[in-house]
């Protein structure tokens, strides 16, 4: 009996040490398939992250910044252990004693799915498997998955030291908001960094991994809180947090940013503008787009803020009165529902919802509440309700009228309900008295015209501002960058840089008189914008007074190939097309490239590239790409002699002549003093010129300093006519408000005078040699070449190969129509009279001046 009851018990003892034998042998052989094929762990040694790439302006401050995955890389090592702890007891409070799963866990997660029927299936992972799962492996909820998760833990707890694994958890972890890491998530939920947090503000980020949709601040508030309070209490039972620190967190409310406790990090941020968003552009095209929203690349923008802010100001301005001027009402073209309208908080969440600019300084949206019998009732965003409300007035919607259902213009608005209906969805301003009291509310509009400003450093290429349109957040569209337009006048001084370096002086005399050009469209018959005829006229003189017919000419009789090759080396165009009517700006550029060449003009004929960026680093701390490139030779002493400015040298290519460069400046300066642009006065020299193209349908003026250059068009993005619209009209007043603040703070100084030539006074009516101590509104002193003796009178007539003709109506400098006929100014400086019937048939070839 007791051999037959050992026989049965070594049978049994034998069938469960083969069972466990061949359950081992199968977990063994299960273990060994699954680990033949997994990915290396020992990438994660090398671990870099997608990280926020950031701009920074000159003086170090953040101005924008891009992601794809906001994240903000920490090393442990800055991690508090108060973030640690309440990770760590939140998700794996055995972190620091495992080897890198939890079997005891693991088996009550089996045990209560199990009993469920797969109904309740909870999470098991350490923080070490969750790390392999979101580094290596994928999201599924499998067995296999499992399996492969705990065989990488084992082999990465053997590879790395715990702190180095919490690290690469706590910075990929997804904490939603787009927020990855601790870092973004504290800067997300609370503005703070980690070193700031509160322990119920680290438990409630501990909260958040398990299901970060279903812990939102606002939605979920009540289920955060409680998770919060939960984490809270394994802290204290983890022996990190004490009793009372405990109960004071317990009873702390939840407070977020999305709840409005605190503001938001972005809200410290200006808002994004064509300036940030176009170093986005060009170094994702630069860098790839992977490598800009998650290098962690480091970015030293070129802007100067408060520069930047009146180039923003000086368009606006410019657009909003052509605009006004027009007197026609568009509004927003946005209406909130009338069951919006019931409370005030109704509304103000309506109205936030609305999609209308708000980076235009000064403006509120609001929204119609009331139409009245002349003033119409408003809610303001951003602005408190007082008893007696917002309203605006009869007197301010004076100004305009409203476009009918048939296109045509109503009658001018005498009231406020002439324009506006309840919920209406409008865009206002305060006006205030000189004093600075207020006055009333103000109706404004986006404009339909739009425009682009552009500003950089003449010698570095440095971009000091760039405004793309009226507003970014109505349309992102780079005006400055993007839009191609033709440049019309402004590209004149291309042909006569061409002609300058082609024998040309400024004494040569151009004819100026019709042409008429046989084309495959027909014939073409160019023009001057007075419609007028000047006769033989001095190269000076057309730059001056932006003479077409002058300029075709001068076109005509160096080659349209050579013009197109110097507009081509200023980087103007990439290959422009070889016809007369592009000499005067009929082939579509962008103000970017003309503000560039420009430049070149005013440093003395060096090719400068125009950058948005100083410097870029990557994530740790290299230089990856800097724009100057040239040599200072003093700037590493510690001081240089009183007076001595630093040495610089610069191996830049040179576009142009020196002495062509300064010929072609002092022609401009012409511009600003007695030409097309005689309305920009400021207190250093300036040189510049207009550009106005076909029915005015674009209109341009760009200028420049002895340091910076500046530029602006104006037009429809559509384009078609502005009417009697002029560069000089249009674009002036926006250069000369943005200039005279530039100046302020940059100075300026005379052109720099290249060495080579020498000066001679001439008549810049006739072209004729003056003696040197001539004196007068006719007088000029222009710069010649050393060895260049030029040619007076008939034998420095350039016609261009056309005939001139007889018996034209020609007009002089400076005319004044009369009855008995026009009164020029000679020569001499004397006032004459022509009778009406005069023309070049009747004349002396140097009578008419």
């Amino acid at each position: 009996m007791l051999r037959f009851v050992g026989s049965v018990f070594g049978a049994i003892f034998t069938a469960i040490t083969l069972g466990l034998l061949a359950l081992a042998l199968t977990i063994g052989a299960v273990f060994w398939m699954y680990s033949r094929d997994l990915p290396s762990h020992e990438s994660l040694a090398q671990y870099t992250p997608p990280t926020i790439s950031r701009i920074y302006s000159g003086e170090g401050r953040i101005i924008d910044e891009f992601a794809q995955e906001r994240r903000i890389f920490a090393p442990i090592e800055e991690i508090p252990d108060l973030v640690k702890n309440a990770f760590i007891s939140a998700e794996d409070k055995n972190f620091y004693t495992h080897h890198g799963y939890d079997a005891r866990g693991i088996a009550v997660a089996a045990f209560e799915a199990v009993r469920s029927r797969g109904k309740t299936v909870r999470g098991a992972s350490t923080i070490t498997q969750q790390v392999m799962k979101n580094f290596l492996l994928s999201g599924d909820r499998t067995g296999e998955r499992k399996i492969k998760e705990i065989i990488l833990a084992t082999r990465i707890e053997e590879t790395l030291p715990k702190d180095k694994i919490l690290e690469l958890y706590l910075n990929e972890i997804f904490l939603g908001q787009n927020s990855y890491g601790v870092a973004a998530a504290a800067q997300t939920y609370f503005n703070k960094t980690l070193s700031q947090l509160t322990p119920a503000e680290a438990a409630t980020l501990a909260s958040m991994p398990q299901a970060p949709s279903q812990y939102h601040p606002v939605r979920a508030k009540e289920r955060l809180t409680q998770r919060r309070n939960y984490v809270l209490r394994e802290m204290f039972e983890n022996g990190y947090i004490d009793e009372a620190t405990l109960t004071s967190s317990l009873n702390e409310p939840l407070r977020s940013v999305q709840n409005g406790d605190y503001p938001a990090f972005r809200e410290a941020l200006p808002p994004r503008d064509y300036f940030t968003d176009e170093i986005r552009r060009q170094l994702s095209s630069e860098f790839g787009e992977q490598e800009f929203f998650g290098g962690g690349l480091t970015i030293r923008a070129t802007i100067d803020r408060e520069l930047q802010e009146e180039a923003a100001a000086a368009l606006r301005v410019g657009l909003e009165k052509y605009d006004r001027n027009l007197g026609i009402w568009r509004g927003t073209r946005q209406t909130l529902p009338k069951d919006k309208l019931g409370s005030e908080a109704d509304w103000r969440a309506a109205l936030a919802a609305a999609r209308v600019p708000r980076d235009v300084p000064g403006w509120h949206p609001a929204v119609v509440l009331e139409v009245g019998d002349s003033a119409a009732r408003i809610g303001i965003e951003g602005v408190e309700e007082d008893e007696d409300g917002h309203y605006i007035p009869a007197e301010d919607v004076t100004w305009t009228r409203k476009r009918q259902a048939d296109g045509k213009l109503g009658p001018k608005a005498r009231r406020a309900g002439d324009l506006l209906a309840v919920g209406d969805v409008v865009l206002v301003r305060e006006v205030t008295g000189d004093d600075g009291s207020f006055r009333r509310w103000s109706l404004r509009q986006v404009p339909e015209v739009q425009g682009a400003f552009m500003a950089m450093d003449v010698n570095s290429g440095r971009v000091l501002a760039m405004q793309g349109g009226f507003s970014y957040q109505y349309s992102v569209f780079n005006r400055a960058t993007q839009a191609t337009r033709q440049p019309g006048s402004s590209f004149k001084p291309f042909v006569y840089a061409a002609a300058l370096d082609s024998g040309f002086t400024p004494a040569t005399i151009v004819i100026d008189a019709p042409i008429e050009v046989q084309t495959a469209q027909g014939l073409w018959t160019p023009k001057n914008a007075s419609g007028k005829y000047y006769g033989p006229t001095p190269l000076r003189t057309g730059v001056e007074q932006s003479r077409n017919l002058m300029t075709v000419r001068i076109a005509q009789e160096i080659g349209m190939d050579t013009v197109a090759s110097y507009a081509e080396r200023f980087g103007v165009y990439d290959r422009m097309g070889q016809f007369l009517a592009n000499a005067l700006g009929a082939e579509e550029t962008t103000l970017f490239k003309m503000v560039a060449a420009y430049a070149m003009f005013a440093n003395g004929g060096e090719r400068v590239q125009p950058t948005l960026v100083d410097r870029v680093q990557d994530r740790f701390g290299r230089t990856i790409y800097r724009h100057d490139q040239r040599i200072c030779d003093d700037c590493a002493q510690p001081l240089l002699p009183e007076g001595r400015a630093p040495h610089i040298t610069s191996k830049r290519e040179r576009v142009m002549d020196a002495i062509t460069a300064y010929q072609l400046t002092s022609m401009m300066e012409g511009v600003i003093k007695r030409g097309t642009g005689r309305g920009i006065n400021l207190p250093v020299p300036v040189a510049g010129k207009t550009g106005t193209t076909n029915d005015a349908k674009d209109v341009w003026f760009i200028g420049y300093t002895s340091n910076i250059v500046a530029g602006c068009y104006i037009g429809y993005d559509q384009p078609r006519s502005m009417g009697s619209a002029s560069g000089g009209g249009f674009c002036g007043p926006v250069f000369q408000s943005f200039m005279t603040k530039a100046v302020k703070k940059y100075g300026g100084s005379e052109f720099r005078v290249p060495p080579g030539g020498y000066f001679m006074k001439i008549d810049r009516f006739t072209g004729a040699r003056l003696p040197d101590d001539a004196t007068g509104d006719n007088v000029v002193a222009e710069y010649f070449r050393q060895g260049e003796d030029p040619v007076f009178g008939m034998g420095a007539w350039v016609d261009g190969g056309f005939a001139m003709g007889s018996n034209l109506p020609l007009f002089a400098y400076g005319e004044e129509e009369t009855e008995q006929g026009a009164t020029v100014t000679t020569a001499t400086g004397e006032r004459k009279v022509i009778p009406k019937k005069a023309d070049f048939g009747t004349l002396s070839s140097g009578g008419l001046y």
